[in-house]
């Protein structure tokens, strides 16, 4: 069978290339270190699963995992991260991936999850299901408000980051990322970068 992993640090694909043959020693690994690159790839060649960091150079975040499922609609996509579940896997799940890890997880809870993806079915904790009940039923939290896009820039403000360093990032212009931050001020009922910060912070959200 044929994986695809994409994850921008040699070291991290090294390390589940390994994992992966252990337990799969007949695969065929592709590996990808950008997004642009795996989803050229994806376009190219059919794979039995897929593993993707959600934060790849050149494309990233949620849109990212809805232009992978549309390139290989009946391939499933477990996304691996360093974000704590409470910030993307919601979000990831409803783009339609079919299962979210930290990349913190045991090499047997990964082995474990490629095992339920590769059967048909998703891998939810029951972290992520109670998450998943929050997002669907929540009408107070702000940032759930937000669309992908405006939640990407929203991290990034919280971060630090300025508008070029964004913009750069994720490949759009400087006008849209302040048209985006706008936005996501106006739906949050913020007034600047610092109230941004500090929901982030109070939320867990960084």
């Amino acid at each position: 069978m044929k994986i695809l992993i994409g994850d921008d640090h040699s070291v991290v694909r090294k390390g589940l290339i390994q994992i992966l043959k252990d337990a799969y020693p007949f695969a065929e690994i592709i590996e990808a270190a950008d997004g642009v690159d795996m989803f050229k790839i994806a376009l190219k060649q059919k794979f039995k699963i897929i593993i993707s960091d959600i934060s790849m150079p050149s494309r990233n975040g949620i849109d990212f995992i809805s232009e992978l499922k549309n390139a290989q609609p009946e391939t499933p996509i477990l996304i691996l991260s360093i974000h704590p579940a409470e910030q993307y896997a919601a979000r990831t799940i409803k783009a339609g991936a079919s299962g979210y890890l930290n990349k913190e997880s045991a090499p047997e809870e990964l082995i474990n999850a490629v095992n339920q993806l590769l059967l048909g079915k998703k891998y939810i904790t029951d972290e992520v299901a109670d998450l998943l009940l929050d997002f669907k039923s929540s009408n107070t939290a702000s940032h759930e408000m937000l669309s992908n896009r405006e939640f990407e820039v929203f991290k990034l403000l919280a971060a630090g980051k300025s508008l070029p360093e964004i913009s750069t990032k994720l490949a759009l212009s400087t006008n849209t990322i302040s048209t985006y931050k706008i936005r996501l001020l106006t739906k949050m009922n913020l007034k600047s970068i610092a109230d941004v910060t500090k929901y982030a912070l109070e939320n867990h959200l960084m």
